[in-house]
């Protein structure tokens, strides 16, 4: 009979009088009424068990290989040291295995044969592990694939046409809106796979048709369809206040002017100024017969200009809260409106394809005018002081110079389709556009930062391809080999104009 065939268990004694002693797990193991057992020294283990008390003094050996593990059989007597802390005596020691017993008694036979104590298994012979030949020193495991950097975001793809977005005036957030009334902001960065949509919100029940984050950033205001004014909060995307009925007509863009006072313009030309902290409005007037279009405000925050689809640019006192004047009207709807030459000229886009510039201290009548190779001029975000980026009916985003007149290239495109709305992100090196793919997109445009315009204008045969000004730009969207044809003409802008001359 070998020793493998039989368990053992050595428990400990709770009340320290009758010491340890081995148990058999067999059948017989409560032979003797209680859990202290032991066979007697030579007995054959094949042998039926009689037990016999283990004394104190007989400890263990030193060659029993033992686990512990709790046993519930024990329990400590009423008023016993042990019994104040229950589990810290009941143990049990489950034996695996013995070594060899040479100096405790050799040999034990059992089933008519020798069979050694505890004899010790032999151990299985290690595997040669395969040789390997040392790296150099200078030699380094290559480590994991490292996220690629590129020089813009990457396209952000959404269920619904985009109407309107919004870029964070000093983080990489940005806030769009689209024909569902859902309202979504994501962190958008230059490293590959890193752009995250941290929240939506789908409180509008129209569409969304414009969306603008406050000057200090903490809040979005959002203007949808249903004549109804939502301000979130940007952090965790919560409704902090909500106009339902703001206009009666259905809003199409709103301009914060401050931390608390914004503005708004709806499809029958009204506009009003709301001040956040009386939760009402401070200004209202319908001066323009069409719908308010876009809107800018100046550095002090005091004038307020509109642009309106009658082909009007109203101009109101904010401080004042009053209608200073209206200019005369101009061909086609004027569709944007932004500030230039530090606040000394304002441009306006047309739907004719027209940009109109006016003085700042002359809003009753355009200065001049420039007219592109474009459908129309359905958006304006500015650059610099005197470079804007242009959104056309034909899907192409192009750079244009103010004073002097000149269409410097093309930034991006978004073939075939109609850009809804351009942002610029802060420190100007970046610009995202939406349009009907229901994507946006992002373009580097450092490189208008660079760019140094004279009055000196070279020959070049109308009609030409425009020049591309981004990695991502295919010329002017109609020819992809346009930018390869452009290598050998020189990067000034004086060399890249391919527009009508200013009137």
């Amino acid at each position: 009979m070998r020793w493998g065939q039989y368990e053992a268990k050595l428990l400990t004694s709770v009340q320290g009088q009758q010491g340890d002693g081995i148990a058999p797990l067999g059948k017989d193991k409560d032979a003797a009424g209680g859990p202290w057992l032991r066979w007697g020294p030579g007995q054959d283990l094949g042998a039926p068990c009689q037990p016999q008390p283990l004394k104190g003094a007989e400890v263990a050996p030193s060659h029993w290989q033992c686990l512990v593990a709790p046993s519930p059989r024990i329990q400590p007597e009423r008023g016993s040291p042990a019994a104040a802390r229950p589990h810290a005596n009941e143990r049990a020691v489950l034996c695996q295995g013995a070594q060899r017993l040479r100096a405790a008694g050799g040999r034990h036979g059992g089933g008519g044969g020798e069979h050694a104590w505890g004899a010790a298994r032999p151990r299985p012979r290690p595997r040669p592990r395969p040789h390997r030949p040392a790296l150099p020193q200078e030699y380094s495991e290559p480590a994991g694939r490292e996220p690629r950097l590129r020089d813009a975001p990457e396209d952000i793809c959404f269920e619904a046409t985009v109407n309107a977005i919004a870029l964070h005036p000093a983080r990489p957030l940005l806030a769009a809106g689209d024909v569902d009334g859902d309202v979504y902001l994501y962190s958008y960065s230059c490293t590959e796979g890193e752009n995250r949509q941290l929240w939506s919100s789908g409180h509008h029940l129209k569409s969304c048709r414009d969306v603008a984050f406050s000057q200090d950033g903490q809040k979005l205001f959002t203007v949808s369809k249903d004549k109804s004014i939502h301000v979130l909060m940007v952090e965790e995307g919560r409704l902090e206040t909500r106009f339902p009925k703001a206009h009666s007509s259905a809003l199409n863009c709103v301009l914060p002017i401050d931390n608390y006072v914004f503005a708004t313009g709806d499809d029958g030309g009204a506009v009003k100024v709301w001040d956040l902290r009386k939760g009402d409005t401070i200004l209202e007037a319908r001066q323009q017969e069409e719908y308010i279009s876009a809107m800018a405000v100046d550095g002090n925050g005091k004038m307020l200009l509109t642009a309106s689809g009658d082909g009007t640019l109203g101009v109101f006192n904010v401080k004042r809260r009053r209608f200073e004047l209206l200019s005369e009207p101009q061909n086609g709807d004027l569709t944007s409106v932004v500030l230039l030459k530090r606040g000394k000229k304002v441009a306006c886009g047309s739907s004719e394809g027209t940009i109109y510039l006016f003085n700042w201290d002359g809003f009753g009548a355009a200065s001049d005018r420039f007219a592109l190779r474009a459908e129309s001029v359905d958006c304006m975000v500015p650059i610099t002081d005197s470079i804007i980026c242009v959104g056309s009916l034909d899907g192409v985003i192009r750079a244009v110079n103010i004073l002097p007149n000149r269409v410097l290239g093309c930034v991006g495109q978004h073939l075939g389709e109609p850009i809804e709305q351009l942002a610029v992100a802060p420190g100007r090196q970046l610009l995202a556009s939406c349009a009907h793919d229901q994507k946006v997109k992002f373009w580097n445009v450092s490189a208008l930062g660079g760019l140094v315009v004279d009055d000196y204008r070279k020959k070049k045969k109308k009609g030409g391809p425009l020049r591309a000004l981004s990695s991502k730009a295919v010329g002017s969207g109609e020819d992809f080999f346009a930018d390869l044809r452009d290598k050998a003409e020189p990067e000034t802008a004086a060399a890249g104009s391919d527009s009508d001359s200013s009137d």
